[in-house]
């Protein structure tokens, strides 16, 4: 067995409107993005109905009552066979607890989460030159070198 982590995973349901607050601090302040993650901030009815929603999968590290890291995916359904994938749009742990293993726990949960909805994988986008989520992916899965395109909406 392995041993006890120093803090908790939590997947986030609808009533936990203060664990997902605090996640949006993590992810803005990791991401050096706080506008992003704070002001236009989604409100509780919504923010419910996608924590209660089967697509999207939210998920805390917690230690001494305080979200520390955090993950959130989404589950996208196939349409040339009956399975899924996992997409992680977002990945944080905030500064003062890099390096001891939330990152992958939170992956390893969504591992958990993934076998148990029948996916059969789960992939995530890394910046070049962010080396540690490089090594960290590298650690855990198989790297592809693809292209990335944003298109405009408008």
């Amino acid at each position: 067995m392995p041993p006890s982590l120093p803090f908790a995973i939590c997947r986030l349901a609808p009533g936990d409107m203060a664990l997902m607050d605090a996640l949006l601090i993590v992810f803005g302040e990791a991401f050096d993005d706080a506008e992003t993650y704070g002001a236009a901030r989604p409100g509780r009815a919504y923010l419910e109905r996608l924590l209660g929603g089967d697509q999207f999968i939210a998920l805390a590290a917690v230690k001494g009552g305080a979200v520390v890291g955090g993950l959130a995916a989404y589950e996208l359904h196939k349409f040339e066979r009956e399975r899924s994938e996992i997409y992680i749009y977002d990945l944080a742990v905030a500064e003062p607890h890099r390096r001891q293993g939330v990152a992958t726990a939170l992956i390893e949960e969504l591992k958990n989460i993934a076998a148990a909805r029948g996916a059969y994988v789960i992939f995530v986008q890394a910046d070049h030159g962010d080396d540690p989520a490089i090594a960290l992916y590298t650690k855990l899965g198989t790297r592809e070198d693809v292209l990335h395109f944003d298109i405009a909406v408008e």
